[in-house]
């Protein structure tokens, strides 16, 4: 585990100042908490940063889906220039000048240190990042205890709204794409977007896919604020009045919203042992309106 993790720590960038938790901070959230990531040099990036929690339930990677793998979505950070800005032979030729790194490689992998294994150590890594046993989890198992009446009545209204079309499986989304305002354009009313709004397109070069996205995964959404692929809504409440506004053409109320949001807060589970976001998850409950 030792080689797994310090990867993720160790600066793989071109003059050593980033690294894989200088965007995902996994003693936190394993998200940013901007409403865009930040790059090299301070640089603003074009989207908000998404966590790297269950990242391995994805159906692929980034906003726009253009990482079809974890390894894919590796390469991509590791050639960006507003990333690490490097090449596998430079990172290769850092670790080698490290006795602990050829140890460690050459106890796991018959060929040591390579490109190939350097991406296999981290997303092996990545892949044990499963947030596990939410109080939502335990319901569906059948504790009838484990959420409240009043998130019963959130995780009903989910549902009943249609959030669940899109969200749903085990990682509650993150397995297709989606237009970002289906029934009302979402971009009219947000003129201050740029090129990189266009997303899907901007992999594929299909102008039916302009808007498009990928799902995120609510798993987590109750406590990696932020929302969005521009940061744009601080809070749970303010991102449902949007998805409602552009994707359902609803006005909810906002008891149901609350509601929502409550069902929403029993979803974040324990990465080793610990519970994510809260250290007492009774108080994620909410009064009835």
């Amino acid at each position: 585990m030792y080689l797994y993790y310090s990867l993720l720590f160790d600066r793989l960038s071109k003059d050593n100042v980033m690294s894989c938790v200088s965007c995902h901070d996994i003693y936190d959230n394993g998200a940013g908490k901007m409403t865009h990531g930040v790059g090299r040099d301070g640089e603003k990036l074009n989207y908000n940063t998404l966590t790297v929690f269950n990242s391995s339930l994805n159906h692929c990677l980034f906003w726009d889906g253009r990482a079809a793998s974890l390894e894919e979505q590796i390469n991509f950070v590791v050639y960006a220039k507003n990333k690490f800005s490097s090449t596998w032979p430079k990172i290769i030729s850092k670790l080698k000048q490290e006795q602990n790194y050829i140890n460690s490689f050459n106890r796991i992998y018959n060929d040591g240190i390579t490109a190939d294994n350097i991406r296999n150590a981290i997303v092996t890594f990545e892949r044990s990042l499963i947030t596990t046993n939410s109080r939502f989890d335990r319901y569906l198992l059948g504790n009838n205890n484990a959420i409240d009446n009043n998130e019963k009545e959130g995780y009903r209204l989910f549902k009943y709204y249609g959030c669940i079309a899109c969200h749903q499986g085990r990682n509650v989304g993150g397995n297709l794409f989606m237009e970002m305002g289906i029934i009302k354009d979402y971009f009219t009313d947000n003129r201050k977007q740029t090129v990189a709004a266009q997303w899907r397109f901007n992999t594929i070069k299909d102008k039916r896919h302009r808007h498009v996205f990928r799902v995120p995964s609510l798993r987590l959404a109750a406590i990696t604020p932020p929302y969005f692929h521009n940061g744009i809504a601080k809070t749970l409440e303010q991102a449902i009045r949007i998805m409602a506004k552009h994707q359902l053409g609803r006005n909810v109320p906002e008891s149901d919203i609350k509601l929502i949001v409550a069902f929403l807060k029993t979803l974040p589970g324990e990465y080793l042992g610990r519970t994510l976001g809260t250290e007492n998850p009774e108080q994620n409950s909410v009064e009835t309106p």
